[in-house]
């Protein structure tokens, strides 16, 4: 009898010790966008930790660019081991480049990225595996035009997107003859130009906010 007491109590403590060190590790999962995570449960809430895998975050989210080359923007083109290929060019009005080997290269319209591409495809005529960078040095594309009674009528070339009112303080604000009321703004999409009314005191007064539009590349604003 006290043998078996004595078994069942050593059984129990086993058992205790077993469940008090032994870990048992699940495995999570990946998500979509590579990263690993788990479901904790915490009361009645479940909280998601995530884990990073060991890579790099360039690895993670690798750069990109969205800016649309366009006439007067300078770029650099560089060729791996290639200085002879390599050069300083301006993209031109009809919106193409000229490059050694290659010669006339759309440019205006596509990212850098899309040209760097489009560079390589051409120069595998010569090369088997082409190493190529392409570099905005300057951007002089990105222009607006103010017609009219402003202080300072005329091209202005942005470097950040910019509102209508930040524009404004570019050239120096309305002469005093200016019908504020009856501002328009010309946009060409699409093939076809635009016209939108602007009302600068409905932008002052807070009726119309949605007014003080962000411009974009090309924009004419006309001030009677």
């Amino acid at each position: 009898m006290r043998t078996s007491k004595r078994i069942l109590a050593v059984f129990i403590l086993v058992s205790f010790w077993l469940s008090a060190c032994g870990v048992v590790r699940v495995l999570p999962k990946a998500n979509k966008r590579g990263l690993l995570s788990e479901k904790v449960n915490s009361g009645k809430s479940n909280m998601v930790v995530s884990i990073l895998p060991s890579v790099p975050p360039v690895a993670l989210e690798p750069g990109t660019s969205d800016y649309l080359l366009g006439a007067e923007d300078i770029i650099e083109v560089m060729v791996w081991k290639n200085p002879d290929l390599s050069t300083n060019v301006s993209v031109r009005p009809d919106g193409k480049i000229s490059l050694p080997l290659i010669g006339d290269l759309q440019a205006s319209g596509l990212t850098p990225i899309e040209l760097r591409d489009s560079i390589k495809v051409l120069l595998r005529r010569y090369k088997k595996t082409p190493e190529v960078s392409v570099i905005v040095r300057e951007i002089n594309s990105f222009s607006i035009f103010f017609v009219g009674e402003v202080v300072q009528p005329g091209k202005v070339k942005l470097r950040s997107e910019t509102s209508f009112l930040q524009a404004m303080t570019l050239v120096g604000g309305f002469t005093e003859f200016a019908d504020v009321k009856k501002i328009v703004l010309l946009r060409r999409e699409n093939g076809q130009e635009r016209r939108i009314r602007i009302n600068y005191k409905d932008i002052l007064s807070g009726e119309k906010s949605d007014s003080n539009l962000m411009l974009k590349r090309g924009d004419t604003i006309l001030v009677p």
